[in-house]
């Protein structure tokens, strides 16, 4: 291949594959005229953009990102895609290029998003590493994200625009909020709400009292109110105390419980 020795390429691979992600491994596969880069060069690239290699760089990396990234969000089959890159990209040289992008799909679709790592979420994300799971945790704050453990199945995002991640999920997650606050909360419940099909648990920590609040801001977000139902708050079953190892292990069983219903029902 061209760029990095195949070694390198499917340690790449392998590494993606073991951290749960959806992702696409794009592939030069014809060159006709001025290119970028040779036939055989390779990118692997999932939902968080590009991982590995490179097919070029500049505008038709952008989009071949932005192909595999579609294909990721539709469940697209392999495909072929040619290319004049002064046409259809918008580039100086005049070159043909063939693309083959290939969708490999995590082997393990039971991933978690938690937003939030303060008290609760130190308590619940240390929990789900004993499942077999794959975690996502989001927060602003370098120091709390800095006090989860170290694990190949929890990847952690520092970042300012919480709800910016909520389109970067894999289809079908579980995703819990349990952020500083309310208003750190509800930005990420709102898109989280707007494509409630997508996911297949929904939970905010909270309290009943929270939960008309949220329920209101929702209304007023433009979220239709059949949907108001389709989120956990309080979040976790009924038992135990309000520390937060207590209420983490009930937030456990009921997303267990939510899981085991949905494979049931597919069997």
């Amino acid at each position: 291949m061209t760029g990095p020795n195949f070694e390198t390429f499917l340690s790449a691979y392998k590494k993606l594959q073991e951290a749960g992600k959806n992702f696409v491994a794009v592939t030069m596969v014809k060159q006709i005229g001025s290119a970028p880069q040779d036939v055989g060069a390779k990118a692997l690239v999932s939902l968080d953009g590009l991982e590995f290699g490179t097919v070029g760089g500049g505008k038709v990396e952008a989009a071949a990102i932005k192909e595999a990234q579609r294909m990721i969000r539709e469940d697209h089959k392999n495909h072929f895609v040619d290319w004049n890159l002064q046409k259809d990209i918008g580039m100086t040289c005049g070159g043909v290029v063939s693309f083959f992008f290939e969708l490999h799909k995590s082997q393990n679709p039971f991933h978690i998003a938690v937003f939030g790592a303060g008290h609760i979420s130190q308590e619940f994300v240390r929990m789900l590493l004993f499942l077999d799971c794959h975690v996502t945790c989001f927060d602003q704050r370098e120091e709390w994200i800095s006090r989860l453990p170290q694990s190949t199945k929890l990847k952690t995002v520092v970042t300012d625009k919480l709800s910016e991640e909520v389109a970067k999920l894999p289809e079908n997650s579980y995703v819990t909020l349990m952020t500083m606050g309310h208003s750190s909360d509800l930005p990420v419940l709102v898109e989280v709400m707007k494509n409630r099909s997508r996911f297949s648990y929904v939970g905010n920590v909270g309290s009943d009292q929270k939960r008309r609040r949220l329920e209101s801001d929702l209304l007023a977000a433009g979220i239709s109110e059949n949907l108001l139902k389709e989120f956990y708050c309080p979040m976790g079953d009924s038992f135990g105390g309000n520390n937060p190892a207590e209420i983490s292990f009930s937030i456990v069983a009921q997303i267990l419980k939510t899981r085991d219903a949905i494979l049931n029902s597919k069997n």
